[in-house]
């Protein structure tokens, strides 16, 4: 990925948060596609790569790999389709759990680019106790990173929902991560 394209992805990311925590809603950028095909996409593709993207960041950290939720995947569902629906790109209300967001281009990026752009996060990581954990001095700029590794998570879910121009990407962990005052390993 290119540095400009990687610049123009994360300025779509917000922030992941865990409880209740509101952040500003990123301008949207638009990216010259590369193909006119779509990337692949479906359920049970999502599911392995998120679980094996997921895992493959904690278990080169000597964490425990995540289990997959159902029920968490269920629930992000919902809320990815709300905003599909709405075409506002926040995170939710208080829900209980660590979320991570992700929205590009309808089509343009697979699901391994769309979670690589939170793995990236961890060239700015330092594991000091939240929110000092960011090479910048600004947590946002590695919540997703720390959510994925967050050693107390144990579940995760993701679900994918589109509109006519965008993808909507929610990925939930339980428990959450980010806690004010941990660390996250």
């Amino acid at each position: 990925m290119t540095p400009k394209r990687h610049a123009a992805l994360l300025a779509l990311l917000l922030s992941a948060c865990s409880v209740g925590t509101g952040a500003p809603t990123p301008e949207r950028v638009v990216e010259p596609r590369t193909s006119a095909a779509p990337a692949e996409r479906g359920q049970a593709l999502l599911k392995r790569v998120m679980l094996a993207r997921h895992n493959q960041a904690r278990v080169g950290l000597g964490l425990a790999a995540l289990r997959w939720d159902d029920a968490l995947a269920k629930d992000v569902r919902g809320y990815a389709e709300q905003m599909a629906a709405s075409g506002r790109f926040a995170h939710a209300a208080q829900h209980g759990q660590g979320e991570n967001l992700f929205t590009g281009t309808r089509g343009a990026y697979s699901y391994a680019e769309m979670i690589d752009l939170w793995l990236d996060e961890r060239r700015d990581f330092v594991n000091a106790a939240t929110p000092g954990f960011s090479r910048t001095g600004r947590a946002g700029d590695v919540a997703h990173y720390t959510q994925i590794v967050w050693r107390a998570t144990r579940a995760v879910g993701c679900a994918m929902a589109s509109n006519a121009r965008d993808d909507f990407l929610v990925c939930r962990y339980s428990p959450p991560g980010n806690v004010v005052g941990e660390r996250a390993y």
